[in-house]
C-alpha cells in the first residue's frame, strides 16, 4: 500500500512538472517512445556547494526546481517507414554538471592560444549600434556562464551573470541561447519563462532559433508545422507581420524566364532589275494620271 501511495504520489508530482505534456504527446499521431526520466530531488547542501564554488546566487524558481527534482529529461520520438527516429528532447542539466561554459586554463595550454575571450572585441564594438538590445554576455571574467542544456550541434541554453567583478557574489541571472555562431540571444529573464517555453515548444530540434533573426532551418521547420502548427504559425507573425524578411524572396516566373530575342530586320538589297521595274511601274502610273486629266 505504501508502495502504492508513493508511485501515485510522484505520478502528480511528475503531472505538474511536465504540465501534462506526455499525454499530449502519446496522443499525437505517429508519436512513439515518450520517456521521462524519474530523478530524485537535489539536497541543499549540494545547492549551496555549488553557490560556494561558483560565487553565484541560484535564482529563486531554478532553486526550487532543483528541490523537486535533480534535472529534467523528457525525450520523444516518431514513426517513419516503421523506424522510430528521436525528434524532441527537453532536457534541464541537474546541479552537478551545471558546468561553467568556460573552463580554467590548464596550465598546459599554450600561452597564445586562442579562447572565446578574443571574441569580446567585436561585441563591444557592436553594441553601440544596438540601441534599446540588451547587451549581450562576455567570454571573460566579466559574465559568469553555465550551460543549461547542451542542444547537440545546434548551440547551448546558459545560466548567464553579468555585469560580474571577481570575488563579488553574482546574484542576477538570465536565461540566453548560444548559437552555432557563438552569438547570443536572449531567451527570457527567468528560468521559470524558460521552462514554460521549452514544454511549449515540445522540445522540437531548433526551437531556440525561433528567437533568432534567422530562425531554424527548413528542415526545423517542417517538424514545427507538424507537430506546433499554432504556435510556429504564432511566431512567424510575430517575428515579420510583412513576412520573413530575412530570407531571400524569390520570384520563380521573373527569375528563371527567358530573354525574348528581338527579331533583327535584314534589309533587301535592291538589284538593277527590280530597280528598272519600280522605274516603269512610276513611268505608267504618270501618264495614266496625266491621260485621266484630259
Amino acid at each position: 500500500m505504501e508502495e502504492t501511495k508513493e508511485s501515485l504520489t510522484f505520478k502528480g508530482v511528475a503531472e505538474r512538472l511536465t504540465l501534462g505534456i506526455t499525454r499530449i504527446l502519446e496522443n499525437m499521431p505517429g508519436v512513439v517512445d515518450v520517456r521521462f526520466v524519474e530523478k530524485e530531488p537535489a539536497e541543499k547542501r549540494s545547492l549551496l556547494s555549488w553557490e560556494q564554488k561558483n560565487t553565484c546566487i541560484l535564482p529563486e524558481d531554478l532553486r526550487d526546481f532543483y528541490l523537486t527534482t535533480d534535472g529534467f529529461t523528457l525525450t520523444w520520438s516518431v514513426k517513419l517507414d516503421n523506424e522510430c527516429v528521436p525528434l524532441g528532447c527537453m532536457m534541464i542539466n541537474n546541479v552537478s554538471t551545471l558546468c561553467p561554459l568556460l573552463q580554467p586554463v590548464s596550465l598546459f595550454s599554450l600561452p597564445n592560444a586562442p579562447s572565446l575571450a578574443d571574441l569580446d572585441w567585436e561585441e563591444d564594438g557592436a553594441e553601440s549600434g544596438r540601441g534599446r538590445a540588451p547587451a549581450a554576455p562576455h567570454f571573460d571574467s566579466r559574465s559568469r556562464i553555465f550551460e543549461l542544456h547542451s542542444c547537440g550541434v545546434n548551440g547551448k541554453v546558459c545560466l548567464v551573470y553579468k555585469n560580474c567583478t571577481t570575488g563579488v557574489v553574482a546574484q542576477q541571472s538570465e536565461i540566453w541561447f548560444l548559437d552555432r555562431s557563438l552569438c547570443w540571444h536572449l531567451l527570457t529573464a527567468t528560468f521559470t519563462s524558460y521552462y514554460r517555453l521549452m514544454i511549449t515548444h515540445l522540445g522540437l530540434p531548433e526551437w531556440q532559433y525561433a528567437f533568432t533573426p534567422y530562425g531554424p532551418s527548413p528542415q526545423a521547420k517542417q517538424w514545427a508545422s507538424l507537430y506546433q502548427p499554432l504556435t510556429f504559425s504564432s511566431e512567424l507573425n510575430f517575428a515579420d507581420p510583412a513576412g520573413d524578411s530575412h530570407l531571400n524572396k524569390l520570384d520563380p516566373t521573373k527569375a528563371f524566364k527567358g530573354k525574348a530575342k528581338v527579331p533583327v530586320l535584314k534589309k533587301k538589297q535592291s538589284t538593277p532589275c527590280s530597280l528598272g521595274s519600280t522605274a516603269k511601274s512610276q513611268s505608267s502610273a504618270v501618264r495614266n494620271h496625266s491621260g485621266g486629266k484630259r
